[in-house]
């Protein structure tokens, strides 16, 4: 099969990559050739920018392909040329869009029929830069552009949870393992609270496992809420940094309520922790029913760990340094904690 990812050198298109050619795919990237991460010797690497219509042309010229895999396309009126112009020389196309996109999250759950944000296959913002408001409407509009140019008949689109694991460029669980890592008091909320990350392999595999069995249409993407919580992923991040000489860990558990108030940057300042109805409420029976496998969250932690303690580094990403509360503060807020509940 003739696999064109459109990046390949980041995250989740890294990951898909790597399993397209293990599994013996012709595999094409197409991207600007600014991030120099080593790719498998088979594949062939096309440089050219999908913002420059020129190139895209260009690059179609190369084709055809069975599939186009879009795992970057964040801005509707680029997805739209792009699309419009693969749509002639592959047959199919597989985009990776967001939970961002349903409107309702992360205050009610979700399934593959919950509302979506509107939004407009034209718009382009004008700046690149990230914006977490934004990002939803505009993956939004991705999709209609890659619906309007393939068809439903010919695209797959999938809506992935929270992805964790190696390559993750974004800091989450790299923060956390490094915060373990350190040791002493850690200011933790919400252990009971199920989590659904989903790990960019199986993400990889569940794509290219249904773009072989020519299957289209849409699915989320994440591991079945009772699957882990996140005092699930905090004990492995505990586990995983002590096994190599880590500092020992105090996990201070303090109300969610209550942390609220301390003004902390939800999502951010402590990853993945967010106090809202239903962050984690992702309905997922429509991929496990068509064969998604999720590794444990513990396999995910371990292997980021190895990943980074080998010297795996991420490539540079401005969303990085958002993660992670400062030390001063972390410290402050756990001393409030322990006053109010010795008093």
């Amino acid at each position: 099969m003739r696999v064109l990812v459109l990046g390949g050198t980041w995250f989740v298109g890294r990951a898909v990559v790597e399993d397209a050619t293990a599994r013996g795919h012709d595999v094409t990237v197409f991207n600007r050739g600014v991030t120099a991460a080593p790719l498998p010797i088979s594949v062939r690497r096309i440089v050219g920018d999908r913002e420059s219509e020129v190139d895209i042309r260009s690059l179609a010229r190369s084709g055809p392909w069975d599939v186009v895999v879009d795992v970057n396309g964040s801005v509707p009126a680029v997805v739209r040329r792009s699309a419009s112009v693969l749509a002639d020389v592959a047959e199919r196309c597989a985009f990776v869009s967001t939970i961002s996109a349903y409107r309702d999250w992360p205050h009610a759950p979700v399934d593959e029929e919950s509302p979506i944000w509107d939004a407009d296959p034209d718009d382009d913002p004008g700046t690149r830069r990230w914006d977490p408001d934004a990002y939803g409407p505009l993956k939004v509009g991705c999709e209609i552009a890659s619906r309007e140019a393939f068809g439903m008949q010919r695209l797959l689109l999938l809506r992935p949870h929270v992805v964790l694991g190696r390559y993750e460029y974004v800091g989450r669980l790299p923060w956390w393992l490094a915060r373990m890592w350190r040791g002493g008091q850690v200011l933790a909320p919400g252990p009971d609270r199920a989590i659904q990350p989903v790990d960019v392999r199986d993400l990889a595999l569940f794509l290219l496992d249904r773009v072989e069995d020519g299957e289209c249409g849409l699915f989320n993407v994440a591991p079945r809420p009772e699957a882990a919580t996140y005092g699930d992923m905090l004990y492995a991040c505990m586990k995983a940094t002590a096994a190599s000489d880590g500092l020992p860990v105090d996990l201070v558990w303090v109300d969610e309520n209550w942390l609220v108030g301390q003004g902390v940057t939800q999502w951010t300042e402590l990853p993945l922790w967010r106090n809202a109805a239903a962050p984690w409420g992702m309905r997922v029976d429509r991929a496990h029913a068509a064969g998604l496998q999720c590794r444990p969250l513990a396999e995910t932690v371990q292997d980021t760990w190895a990943w980074l303690r080998d010297g795996g580094r991420a490539v540079d990403h401005e969303r990085f340094d958002e993660h992670g509360i400062a030390a001063e503060k972390e410290s402050a807020i756990i001393g409030r904690w322990m006053r109010r509940s010795a008093s």
